[in-house]
């Protein structure tokens, strides 16, 4: 289950925005990507914080999770799966709180002495790369064996139609912004140090819409719901990621989208169970097959297969169907079907066959040795 909003950045429910603010500087200064280099588990903590503090800091979503939980950003995902909601870009929201433009913001740098940009816009042009979004697909296991293909539905920021992405209402220009005079970043004084940051009225860009679209409101961007197909190759397995390139959030500004990650997760099955490219099953047999030896027929993932049982067979005994596991996701072979097989004993018998059952057990000298010869030598010391 995901981790609670509050909780990740370690303030009651009935924070106010300042202290929402505050919790996530320290907790994103923390575990910065920049600060921690490296480490894996600092940057998907700094993630978690980031897409909590991005829920949170809006009224909207905060109200809608404070009713539902995690539950009001899925849906559409089907059998259990959901959409990608709040999975933004963390520096996107680092930048806002920290002040600073593009990447880690320049407060970060100061602190820490390091860049985030990671090639990201500078944002003097004004138009940035969206923000890349998750979606979890739930799967059957036969699926995860052979590849499917899937149509997923969404709902995420698309490029407006009416204005092209740049905002601004049509037959209206951009005039440069009133606030930095074009320079797109401002100076401000802190204490004895003054710091140089993003334009809050411009986003960096240096430019602003005379007039803002009427249908985006000078977002450049509208909610819509997308569907897709998606192919899942043979060979995923829960945990397993799709990068479909594209198919995020549209930029701001008439920017690139960003990608959409599709997370698998395999459904439990009924009859086998999942280790890396092979399966196992578990088969009762009848003592009369054991004992005597025969043909059976077995489930498989493709249909049914022959499984010969030797005379003789002890319960717990495995046997290998070569071939007949999952295929590798990166091709070239497939994994095996492990079946073993356990002596089902009757558990209730009709006076004929206790008789004769009877008669076997005399004639087997059962009566003398009811234990197995083998344990019984190792154990007879404790008899003496």
């Amino acid at each position: 289950m995901k981790e609670d909003y509050y909780e990740l950045l370690g303030v009651s429910r009935q924070a106010t925005q300042d202290e929402l603010k505050k919790a996530y500087r320290k907790m994103a200064v923390k575990f910065h990507p920049d600060k921690n280099p490296g480490n894996k588990e600092a940057e998907e903590k700094f993630k978690k914080v980031s897409e909590a503090y991005e829920v949170l800091k809006d009224d909207q979503k905060r109200a809608a999770y404070d009713r539902y939980g995690h539950a009001a950003f899925s849906g559409g995902a089907g059998g259990g799966a959901s959409a990608g909601g709040p999975f933004h870009d963390p520096f996107d929201i680092f930048s806002e709180v920290f002040g600073g433009g593009g990447g880690g913001g320049s407060i970060f740098e100061e602190f820490f002495g390091g860049g985030g940009g990671g090639g990201r816009s500078s944002g003097r042009s004004g138009a940035q790369r969206g923000s890349d979004l998750r979606y979890d697909l739930e799967i059957q296991l036969e699926d995860a064996a052979k590849g499917t293909e899937k149509e997923i539905s969404f709902r995420k920021p698309v490029q407006c139609t009416r204005c092209k992405g740049k905002g601004a209402e049509p037959g209206t220009g951009v005039v440069t912004c009133p606030t930095c005079a074009g320079h797109g970043q401002v100076t401000a004084s802190k204490g004895f140090f003054s710091v140089r940051q993003t334009c809050s009225t411009c986003h960096g860009s240096g430019k602003k819409v005379e007039k803002a679209c009427s249908t985006c409101g000078g977002e450049g961007r509208v909610n819509e719901t997308t569907k897709i197909k998606v192919k899942v190759p043979a060979g995923v397995d829960t945990g397993s990621k799709l990068r479909s390139a594209n198919n995020g959030e549209a930029g701001a500004g008439g920017g690139p989208s960003g990608d959409l990650y599709i997370v698998i997760h395999v459904a439990d099955h009924e009859i086998f169970e999942r280790q890396e490219e092979n399966l196992f099953c578990q088969i009762p047999i009848k003592f009369t097959l054991a004992s005597l030896g025969g043909t059976i027929e077995v489930p498989t993932l493709t249909g049914k297969a022959s499984l010969k049982i030797p005379a003789g067979t002890q319960s717990g005994t495995t046997f290998r169907l070569k071939g007949k596991g999952i295929p590798s996701l990166r091709g070239g072979y497939f994994g095996d079907q492990m079946i073993r097989v356990e002596i089902e004993v009757p558990t209730s018998l009709s006076s004929d066959q206790r008789q004769k059952l009877e008669e076997f057990a005399l004639a087997c000298g059962d009566a003398d040795e009811p234990v197995g010869k083998t344990f019984f030598d190792k154990a007879k010391k404790f008899f003496d």
